[in-house]
This record gives structure tokens, sequence and C-alpha cells, in this order.
């Protein structure tokens, strides 16, 4: 999927059908020239429904979507006949959408399982026939009810990306690189900062056949959290992953440094991602040489107490196994059959 067909944030009008409404019939036929009433109820309007999918991974296919509406109940009819349905209309989403109302900002729901669904907007109630009003009292009622009115609803419809490992840190850590080299996802690579301004889902193979998803995240500037550089608009990406794998670079000025920059713009976003598993990988460590790479191990053990940590080259295939078995480890932790194992 190239970089512009990732779309993970759309407006939509959805309007579901209007019910039909209630026939007023009297029933008459030769030598029964007053038969009563036999009107029929009206059919319910079309409801806007919406259904996770896991095939889908973006919400590009509604990007030109602007108004979504059901179809309308049809009235009803003589002999009790009643009018036929509206037809639904179903917006099939990636698992991960969140959707909320427009105006008010509130989320209504979301969508996390493959063929969960939910109405959107809900189809107007066919109007009741005739044939319903009918007492020892009143024998011909002459009147019906209309069909209830359509519900129309301006929604944002946001994709929070659904991966079990998330890839934290600045903007050119390597980050992609990883991804490309560990998986068949074909991010853009370049050697300069914001290379990523989409985020990008790839699916790590493991042994006997068991693989788990990764999502490189556009790179985290300082000041993130405020909406500087890209703000919020990358950092609910991360909200969904189990466990975020923070990547620095061994040329940094400041590996500690960084990554607490890089843990306190999460904190200020949403603290309850400093709850999820984390990994801080040293990438880029080709450039270092064994004695370099001893003393860069020193400092870490003293800084990094509690935390686990790694060396890797993404370019020279140095750790990715270890670093792929410390991920397994972590996702399938208290697991006797992991759940975050993905069919490939």
């Amino acid at each position: 999927m190239t970089e512009g067909n990732f779309v993970d944030y759309v407006k939509i009008y959805v309007s579901s059908g209007k019910g039909g409404k209630g026939s007023t019939h009297l029933h008459r036929e030769k030598f029964i020239e007053k038969g009563g009433p036999d009107g029929g109820d009206g059919g319910r309007g079309g409801h806007v429904i919406l259904k996770g999918n896991k095939s889908l991974w973006t919400l590009f296919h509604l990007k030109f979507a602007r108004h979504v509406k059901a179809g309308h109940g049809g009235d009803g009819g003589s002999s009790r006949s009643t009018g036929h349905d509206g037809e639904d209309k179903v917006i099939e989403v990636p698992l991960g959408t969140v959707v909320r109302d427009k105006e008010t900002e509130e989320i209504l729901f979301e969508i996390t399982e493959h063929g969960e669904e939910r109405i959107l907007a809900k189809g107007g109630k066919g109007g009741l026939g005739n044939w319903n009003f009918r007492s020892s009292t009143n024998q011909t009622p002459r009147y019906a009810q209309p069909g209830m009115p359509t519900e129309e609803l301006d929604v944002i419809l946001e994709l929070k990306v659904l991966a079990d490992v998330g890839l934290v840190g600045f903007p050119n850590a390597g980050k992609s690189t990883l991804l490309s080299v560990l998986t068949s996802a074909k991010p853009k690579i370049a050697d300069y900062p914001f290379t990523t301004l989409k985020p990008n889902l790839g699916i790590v193979a493991y042994r006997e056949f068991k693989s788990f998803i990764m999502a490189d995240i556009p790179g985290i500037i300082e000041g993130a959290a405020e909406g500087k550089g890209l703000g919020h608009y990358f950092l609910r990406h991360i909200e969904r992953n189990s466990t975020l794998l923070f990547i620095v670079p061994a040329d940094a000025d400041n590996i500690k440094k960084e990554y607490e920059i890089l843990l306190d713009e999460l904190r200020r976003y949403n603290p309850e991602m400093l709850d999820k598993d984390k990994l801080i990988v040293v990438s880029k460590c080709d450039m270092l040489d064994d004695e370099l790479k001893a003393e860069l191990k020193k400092q870490l053990d003293k800084e990094f107490k509690g935390t686990p940590y790694l060396f890797i080259s993404s370019v020279a295939n140095q750790g990715l196994t270890e670093l792929k078995d410390k991920l397994w480890e972590m996702l399938n932790v208290d697991t006797e059959e992991p759940e975050n194992s993905h069919g490939i």
C-alpha cells in the first residue's frame, strides 16, 4: 500500500431510511361491501451499519464517500400486506476504527473484532395500518400511522492501528529500516527526518509458522503531545499496541535522555501508555566496535535498571533473531496458546 493510500481519518454524513406509512385500506370485493379494515403496516427503514473487516487496513475506500444513505421502507398495502423493509447500508471498516459524533466529539463506539456490526443510524419504524386500530366501538378506522423519520448524523471515523508491537522513536532513528528487514513491508526509507508520514504495518514471521504484527509510527519530536510536528495525528496509533519498542540510534548524544523524552511525550498524551510493556533497542550498532559496545553496555546497565534493552543493526542483520525472540516472549507471557499470533 502506498503512503498516499493510507487514510486514517474521514468525515461522513449518514442517513437511515424512513419507515413506510401504514395503509388505510378497507376490504372490498364482490358480495362483501363492508369488509372492514385490512391496511397493512409500513416497512422498516434501512439501517446504516458499520462492520469490522480484518482484511482492511485503512479508511481509503471511504475517502470520497461523503454521504451514505440507506433505503426507505415501503408503504403498507391491502390484505394486511406489510411494506418492504428499506435496504440496509453496510460500511466495512478496519479493526480499530473509532466513531465520534462530529458536533460533540463524543466517542459513540469502537469496532475491534472481525464481523462485529454496530448500527450507526437506525432506520425509521414502519407505521401501523388501520387493521391495528379496529375495535368494537371503531370497526372501520380510516386512519393509520405514518412511518418514523430518518435518523441523520455527521460522524468522524478515526483509525487507531491495531498492532502487537509499535515502533517508537525520533525521526531517522531507523524504524522503517527495521520494519523492512523484519517484514515484507516496503516503507519509504531515506537519510533525512520525517521520511515516514503515515503508519506502516508489517507481519513479522516467527518460528513454527507463528507471526505478529509490527507498526512503524511516524517519528516523535519533543512537544508532540502539544501538537508539534505531526502531534496527535500519529500518537493515537500507539494506544492500541500491547508492546512498545523504543528505537534509539547508537550515535545519539545521550541515549537515556532521548528515551526519557519519548516516555515523557507518551505520558503527556496518555499516561496509561506507560503501563505497556517496553523494550529499548539501540539501533545502528554496526558503527560501534566491540570496545565501544562494551563501554556503552556498562553505562546502559546502570541507566536502564529494570527495562530490557538490546543492540541491533538492521543493515548488518545483527541481533534481529534475539529481538524477535524477546518480542515473542513479551507478547505471549502467561499464555499457553498465544492470542497475538496471526496466520500467514
